[in-house]
């Protein structure tokens, strides 16, 4: 039911995006719409970012797999347990640009009826690797409709990703790995029973949404035609706050846009939002220095404290009569 209802709304976003074709109401779908999902994606991250950063945390608390620092003969696992800031950001940009815990990651199985076994999920963290890789390398390359004119290094990129020069227009490898690795994720959660039991409509939502966007991009470049010195046009005046809509836009670049504007508004407030967070884990960005530094509790606030001496003083009578050893006589 999840699965139906997601594609459901997807494919009706998508039909809700080509009402920006109708003449009269392009402005509201081409510009006042892209307005207002890039202020709301940018209000809610820094609004969880701010709550994020704004909450206290009592003590150090990383995820370590591996030997502490300890004594200088015993070998230390320093990205798997870091113990300073240098350690901490070693471990941060294994973990953000190549997924280094994912890669790690294993999964359980019964094998002839009743041995358990581990093995790895290397193709999971493939798949998630290609995906976030591709989708950087797309939206830098999308950076070339929005500058006038284009950086030498945007070019560069973009010769780069259609080195394969197949087609015309060229094929890029970023749109085939990106289609390709959404789709290995979506198929490895409907395979397995239980991913299917604990996924939501929202794990769904996100995998179709980001499916329908790298769809109808690849159309839009190999199969419609559209007008590209049209679109750049719309994007640069939009950039600049000098909005004007060229004529001649075909209605799949507003499903297209329409599905981005969606995507961007509901990403503060969806798992997505994983990407501010990452850096903000403190699970993942705190050196394990328990034993090395004293951490005082932020949430402590001052109580009156009843110390031994003060508790012998009013009852040293009963205790020396219960035979009950004092300090003082």
């Amino acid at each position: 039911m999840n699965i139906v209802v997601s594609l459901i709304i997807v494919v009706g976003l998508f039909c809700v995006g080509f009402l920006g074709a109708v003449p009269g109401v392009e402005f509201v779908f081409a510009v006042a719409i892209p307005y207002v999902a890039v202020a709301i994606c940018t209000g809610g991250m820094l609004g969880r970012v701010w709550s994020w950063a704004n909450v206290p945390v009592p003590f150090r608390i990383p995820t370590t797999c591996g030997q502490q620092k300890s004594l200088p003969w015993i070998k230390q696992a320093k990205f798997d347990n870091p113990h300073n800031r240098c350690t901490v950001i070693g471990r941060m940009i294994f973990e953000v640009l190549f997924f280094r815990s994912l890669m790690r990651n294993t999964k359980t199985k019964l094998v002839d009826g009743d041995r358990l076994v581990h093995t790895t999920e290397i193709v999971l963290w493939a798949a998630a690797l290609a995906f976030h890789w591709s989708l950087l390398v797309i939206l830098i390359r999308h950076l070339r409709f929005f500058l006038e004119p284009v950086p030498a290094c945007l070019t560069f990129l973009n010769q780069l990703d259609g080195f394969l020069e197949m087609g015309v227009p060229v094929f890029y490898v970023s749109t085939v790995v990106f289609l390709a690795a959404l789709a290995m994720l979506l198929l490895r959660r409907l395979a397995s029973a239980q991913l299917r039991y604990i996924s939501l409509l929202e794990d769904y939502l996100l995998v179709f949404m980001l499916l329908a966007i790298g769809l109808s991009g690849l159309c839009l470049r190999h199969f419609d035609k559209t007008d590209v010195a049209g679109i750049k046009e719309l994007a640069v005046s939009v950039v600049s706050f000098q909005p004007a809509i060229p004529e001649g836009i075909s209605p799949l670049f507003y499903g297209h846009l329409f599905l981005v504007c969606v995507l961007l508004a509901y990403l503060p407030f969806s798992k997505l939002v994983h990407i501010a967070g990452a850096l903000l884990s403190p699970t993942r960005c705190m050196a394990n220095s328990n034993r090395a530094v004293r951490h005082v509790n932020p949430w402590n606030y001052p109580v009156k404290v009843h110390p031994y001496s003060e508790y012998e003083d009013e009852l040293r009578d009963k205790m020396k009569a219960a035979g009950v050893p004092v300090e003082k006589e």
